[in-house]
């Protein structure tokens, strides 16, 4: 991934193995796992902490991570999305949380409900598309220069992703066989 940044050299040089948040996880037939695990839960927060501190800097209200995805995710393609549709992409399984973040953003202006025959839809007002341009350029002066900065490439990050979501459908598959229990 990034020049001079792996944490297995770093690791097995100093002999402390791999870097977990439970150690009685890791101790398994995929301790890796749990590496990655402690890793996308570090991420997840840190990415949480970015997107609504991005948002305030891009002169945004105060917002849930919730709201700072939804509003991004309906001004996607300049196209209405339906509440299922939210959902399906962002892979929310509570739809009532959705619908508050959304009624939480048609407040402060940034969508607005409409209708598709029977079926409700959220489309970008003005204001919403003017917070996501402002929220690019502070994330492309912040997060992409660093991310260049440390070596990143997007054949990896690419590659990361692909992993990510396949993983993704590991824990969704995992979670119906655990609820059946």
């Amino acid at each position: 991934m990034a020049a001079g940044h792996d944490d297995e050299q770093l690791t097995a040089s100093v002999g402390i193995g791999p870097v977990v948040s439970s150690a009685h996880l890791a101790d398994s037939d995929l301790p890796a796992l749990s590496e990655f695990e402690f890793a996308l839960t570090m991420s997840s927060h840190a990415f949480q902490r970015w997107i609504v501190r991005c948002t305030a800097a891009a002169g945004g209200p105060t917002m849930s991570p919730m709201e700072v995805l939804i509003v991004h995710l309906v001004h996607h393609r300049a196209r209405p999305k339906t509440l299922a549709d939210i959902c399906l992409v962002l892979n929310i399984e509570d739809t009532h949380l959705a619908s508050y973040a959304i009624k939480k953003l048609v407040a402060h202006g940034l969508v607005e409900t409409g209708r598709d025959g029977k079926e409700k839809t959220v489309s970008i007002t003005r204001e919403g598309a003017d917070l996501c341009r402002r929220y690019r350029e502070v994330r492309e002066a912040l997060v992409v220069q660093a991310a260049r900065q440390l070596g990143f490439e997007a054949g990896d990050l690419s590659r990361l992703a692909a992993l990510m979501r396949a993983l993704s459908g590991a824990y969704d598959q995992a979670s119906r066989a655990a609820a059946s229990l």
